[in-house]
C-alpha cells in the first residue's frame, strides 16, 4: 500500500525490478535515472553485499503533481532473489508493484523460471500476494535473435493476466501490450 505523507503531500509508491541476474534490471533503472529532471531526482547508489553482488537502491521522486499531491517512486533492485530473500531490511516487504524482467533469450529459460518462482516463494513469506500487487512483465532484449515468442513467455510468466512490455533496456525501446 502507498505510503501516503500529509504533512509533505507526498504519495510515495515503492516498485521493485525484480529478475535473474544481467536481465537488465540495472540499465533499465540506470536509463530511468538519466531521463528524469535532475531537480526531481534523487541519487543512484550502490552498495556492495557479502557474495560481492551488489544490490542498487534506486531512490527518486518523480515529482507528479495530482490533486494536490506529489507522487513520489522508490525503485529498487537485487540482484536475483536477494532483494526480497536476503534483504527484507532493506525496504523490500511492503512493496506496492513488481516488475518482472524476463531476459528473453532462449538459454536464459531456466534463470528466468527459476527467478519468477522465487519472487512468488518470497513475496508469499512476507505476507505479499503478486496477484494482488501492481504487476508488470517485461520482456526484455527482444532486439537479440535468440529469443522466446512472446507468447511462449507470457504463457510461461504470466498467472495473473498482468500487463506485458517487450523491451530492450540498452536501446531503450520498449512497448506497452495487454496479455490476454
Amino acid at each position: 500500500m502507498p505510503l501516503i505523507n500529509f504533512a509533505a503531500r507526498e504519495i510515495n509508491y515503492k516498485i521493485v525490478y525484480y529478475g535473474c541476474g544481467l536481465c537488465g534490471k540495472t540499465t533499465n533503472l540506470q536509463y530511468i535515472h538519466r531521463k528524469i529532471n535532475p531537480e526531481a531526482r534523487g541519487k543512484l547508489v550502490s552498495i556492495a553485499t557479502e557474495e560481492e553482488r551488489t544490490l542498487y537502491f534506486d531512490f527518486f521522486p518523480h515529482a507528479r503533481h495530482r490533486q494536490g499531491h506529489a507522487d513520489a517512486l522508490s525503485p529498487l533492485h537485487g540482484a536475483g532473489p536477494e532483494l526480497l530473500q536476503r534483504q527484507p531490511q532493506a525496504g523490500a516487504a511492503g512493496v506496492d508493484g513488481v516488475i518482472f524482467v524476463a531476459d528473453s533469450q532462449i538459454t536464459r529459460l531456466d534463470e528466468n523460471v527459476e527467478s519468477y518462482l522465487n519472487l512468488w516463494d518470497n513475496l508469499l513469506s512476507q505476507g505479499d500476494d503478486l496477484s494482488k500487487l501492481g504487476f508488470v512483465i517485461q520482456m526484455n532484449k527482444r532486439d537479440l535473435t535468440e529469443v522466446f515468442s512472446v507468447a511462449d513467455l507470457n504463457e510461461l510468466l504470466n498467472h495473473t493476466d498482468s500487463a506485458v512490455t517487450e523491451s530492450s533496456a540498452v536501446t531503450a525501446r520498449a512497448s506497452l501490450r495487454r496479455s490476454r
